[in-house]
């Protein structure tokens, strides 16, 4: 079977380094779906702006490999306990397929692209391959009496995020990035056996064209620097 991207998605993360670890988790974060040449159709997008989320199946790029293990070790347990693949949402899978719920915020038609899908509560890196694009029910792919497993056990606690030199709000990002990295910040982006570094580790992470670092101590993050990027 053959299976290739019909868009690519470009967001303000180059690498992978503290993306959200689930979508929807930082609804601040845009993203523009680019379809491939050969589906800029307009027609392949009429009726979509009647529904405000999306399903988006793409391409864990950067987790190809040629062997699989039958189980994986989720942030939500600290990276280090086993639980069983298909229990996991983890990258590293037989097929390298992820799986996002988004809002779509527009569809804007332009000359040269075509449409373009403006999307919000992203986690996907810049230029991932998106494969396809189905549009949320929330009569039938919501379940409010869904069980959550081990991460209904185990729940993701925000830090309180400091910035004593106000280096956020100086830079060039606008007032919408700027919201949304506080979001990502909070949500703690460190992996989990990181979790009780306690303030000994400077970590940093790549968004828009800065390399953002930071440090945490207890529950507390305090931006270190925001380093401008080439």
């Amino acid at each position: 079977m053959e299976i290739r991207p019909v868009a690519h998605i470009y967001t303000d993360f180059p690498t992978k380094f503290g993306l959200p670890r689930q979508s929807g988790l930082v609804e601040g974060l845009k993203g523009r779906i680019v379809f491939e040449p050969y589906y800029r159709n307009p027609e392949g997008v009429k009726g979509l702006d009647g529904f405000s989320h999306l399903w988006l199946l793409w391409d864990f790029s950067l987790a190809h490999r040629e062997d699989w293990s039958a189980t994986s070790k989720p942030p939500r347990l600290g990276g280090r306990t086993h639980v069983g693949v298909w229990a996991t949402r983890s990258p590293f899978r037989p097929n390298s397929i992820g799986l996002s719920s988004v809002r779509l915020d527009r569809i804007e038609m332009t000359e040269d692209k075509g449409p373009v899908l403006h999307v919000s509560g992203i986690d996907m890196m810049d230029g991932t391959p998106v494969y396809d694009i189905k549009p949320y029910i929330s009569i039938y792919d919501s379940h409010p009496d869904a069980r959550n497993g081990f991460v209904a056990e185990t729940p993701f606690q925000d830090l309180t995020v400091t910035d004593p030199k106000e280096l956020i709000r100086k830079s060039s990002l606008s007032s919408s990035q700027q919201e949304a990295l506080y979001e990502v910040l909070r949500a703690d982006p460190r992996p989990r056996y990181d979790a009780d570094n306690d303030g000994k580790r400077r970590y940093g992470f790549y968004y828009c064209n800065y390399d953002v670092r930071f440090y945490v101590r207890g529950d507390v993050l305090e931006v270190a620097e925001m380093v401008p990027q080439d």
